[in-house]
């Protein structure tokens, strides 16, 4: 009888620890995604702030690129697409499709911002404009916002990746339906680079 329950307690001993191990992996599996969910709220803000500004900028430039209103158009109805994609992922940070479509409506509006800079270089009076150069100042201090909180949301992802890739956590971040996140990375090379927005 002692040895049955001396082998009892040692089962539910071993259960005990089991049952803590894995309620530290779950624990450490959610304090690694609010990380990157808060880095990717990091993100956000920034990208907010950039959409408010891409109207101002196209408005300023309307009275100057009067001959370029395709141009203008498709800026906005790129910034358009982004914010909508941005306000998507904002909601669910670790949603791979979410991600990927914002990745792919940033890469857009990257590349349609850089046709409205070369075109806005061949007007002197818009360049020489104090609302534009201030605009352009500010968009300018936005994107290098951008590309830091966008290398905080990568590093945080990879960690939580890399946790939650590791055996055996793989076994319960499955169970408990945690899936891999998504970096945030063009996926241009061209679009990598920030706006190039002087005047000078």
């Amino acid at each position: 009888m002692q040895s049955l329950l001396i082998t009892l307690g040692v089962i539910g001993g071993i259960i005990l620890l089991l049952v803590l191990y894995v309620i530290g992996i779950y624990n450490r599996l959610i304090e690694l995604k609010n990380r990157f969910v808060n880095a990717y709220s990091q993100i956000d803000v920034q990208l907010q702030r950039r959409y408010d500004l891409i109207p101002n900028l196209v408005e300023t430039a309307k009275g100057y690129m009067k001959y370029e209103q395709e141009t203008l158009t498709k800026v906005i109805d790129a910034r358009n697409q982004a914010k909508t994609a941005a306000t998507a992922t904002a909601s669910a940070p670790g949603d791979s499709e979410a991600m990927k479509k914002l990745i792919s409506a940033e890469t857009t509006l990257t590349s349609s911002m850089g046709k409205f800079f070369a075109l806005a270089e061949n007007y002197p009076d818009l360049k020489a404009n104090q609302t534009m150069q201030q605009l352009m100042e500010e968009l300018t201090t936005t994107e290098n916002k951008v590309s830091f909180a966008r290398q905080a949301f990568n590093d945080a992802v990879m960690i939580f990746n890399t946790y939650r890739s590791q055996f055996p956590n793989v076994i319960f971040a499955n169970m408990f339906g945690f899936q891999n996140a998504t970096h945030f990375e063009i996926s241009k090379p061209e679009a990598k680079e920030a706006v190039k927005v002087s005047f000078t």
